[in-house]
């Protein structure tokens, strides 16, 4: 909206508005209009969920200790969602394709976690939408946008994005993708992979599908899934940049992806927004996020990593993420086959997912998060350093 204000006003040479073209600015006017949207919006959120009586029901199951959080207001991911929204609409090109396909799936999945959030708050059920119903809107939304990103991403403009689709049809599906689809390989210069539509719509599926429930289950301690959401954010917000630009991406020898640079102010928007979300989620947390936001916001990096074509990438920054979800895999899968064998079922951790096995043994919760957060910092480093080590 201000970015197309000020673009008609640098056109019609009103001196001074021609600044607002640049990238980088519009990213740091992104990520301070959605901070300060969350803090002045935050009280009043928690206010109203409060008198709305939407508090968390902490699963039976779950550590003792987490009892205490029952009936603190949750749903709170969706302050983060208005803020991203509200940035993102002031301050990025609103004619950019992969602007919008990002807010499609970040608000698709926040729409899955709305109505899980509410069943959870209405019936009283900690479970909320069954777990089936769940994966189908999710496989659903993340299949409709890989297909999308397939040409999206290979077409060299918006325009070209449907001709490019009905020309896959036309060639009887035989259609050969650009070299920047191909999956890379970081800290190799020429190590890619083709992959063909097929192969990239399912591994963009699986990024998408696969990003957003690994944030969920991370989201379990006040502060411990935000904090690296923004972090592996702002990192793909940096990848954006250089992918969308000729001379940097032709440097570092990353592929050149035409209005991919615009992603940064959606990432500066994120950044923002999870600050100001964490003032008020820190340990003791006024508020939690919920499945609206961590379902949404894992979506939203798994979209702009395949966008920016960082899908390994991703995995190393996000490690915390994977990690989280691989725990709770082995425990349910060693749990089912040793039930199975022995009659009995076995653990191979204290409790799952991973924050709840060092809860249980002995750390406190500070602990954990500020650990995880030194780890989540650590990988993104290394992550980064794949744009020059090469």
């Amino acid at each position: 909206m201000l970015y197309e204000l000020f673009g008609w006003l640098a056109d019609n040479h009103v001196r001074g508005f021609g600044v607002f073209e640049y990238i980088t600015l519009r990213a740091v006017l992104a990520c301070a209009t959605s901070l300060l949207i969350g803090l002045i919006a935050g009280p009043w959120v928690i206010r109203k969920l409060t008198e709305l009586k939407i508090g968390q029901a902490v699963r039976s199951y779950g550590p003792e200790s987490h009892l205490v959080k029952t009936g603190t207001p949750t749903m709170g991911g969706a302050l983060i969602l208005i803020s991203i929204g509200v940035s993102t609409l002031l301050w990025a090109d609103w004619s950019n394709r992969f602007v919008w396909v990002v807010l499609l799936v970040t608000f698709g999945f926040g729409w899955i976690g709305w109505v899980d959030d509410y069943r959870k708050v209405v019936h009283r059920d900690p479970e909320g939408m069954p777990a089936r119903q769940k994966f189908f809107w999710q496989a659903l939304i993340g299949l409709i946008a890989a297909v999308y990103l397939t040409f999206a991403i290979s077409a060299p403009g918006t325009s070209n994005v449907w001709p490019l689709m009905r020309d896959w049809f036309n060639s009887g599906f035989t259609l050969v993708l650009p070299t920047r689809t191909d999956l890379i390989v970081p800290f190799f210069k020429t190590v890619s992979y083709p992959l063909g539509v097929f192969g990239f719509v399912c591994l963009s599926w699986f990024v998408i599908v696969g990003t957003s429930n690994a944030v969920n289950l991370t989201d379990g301690l006040d502060g411990l899934a935000i904090m690296p959401t923004v972090m592996v954010g702002s990192a793909l917000g940096v990848f954006a940049y250089v992918v969308g630009r000729v001379d940097y991406s032709r440097y570092l020898l990353f592929p050149y992806i035409p209005g991919a640079g615009e992603l940064m102010v959606l990432c500066a928007a994120l950044a923002g927004a999870g600050l100001a979300f964490l003032w008020f989620n820190a340990h003791p947390a006024q508020v939690f996020m919920g499945d609206v936001g961590a379902l949404a916001l894992g979506g939203m990096l798994g979209t702009v990593a395949i966008i920016v074509r960082q899908e390994i990438v991703l995995f190393i920054m996000g490690g915390v993420f994977v990690v989280e979800t691989l725990s709770v895999m082995l425990q349910v899968a060693w749990f089912k086959y040793t039930k199975r064998r022995y009659g009995t079922g076995r653990r191979i951790l204290r409790m799952a997912p991973l924050h709840h096995h060092f809860e249980v043994g002995g750390w406190k919760e500070t602990q954990v998060v500020i650990r995880f957060w030194i780890i989540s910092m650590m990988l993104v480093l290394v992550g980064l350093a794949s744009l020059k080590i090469r």
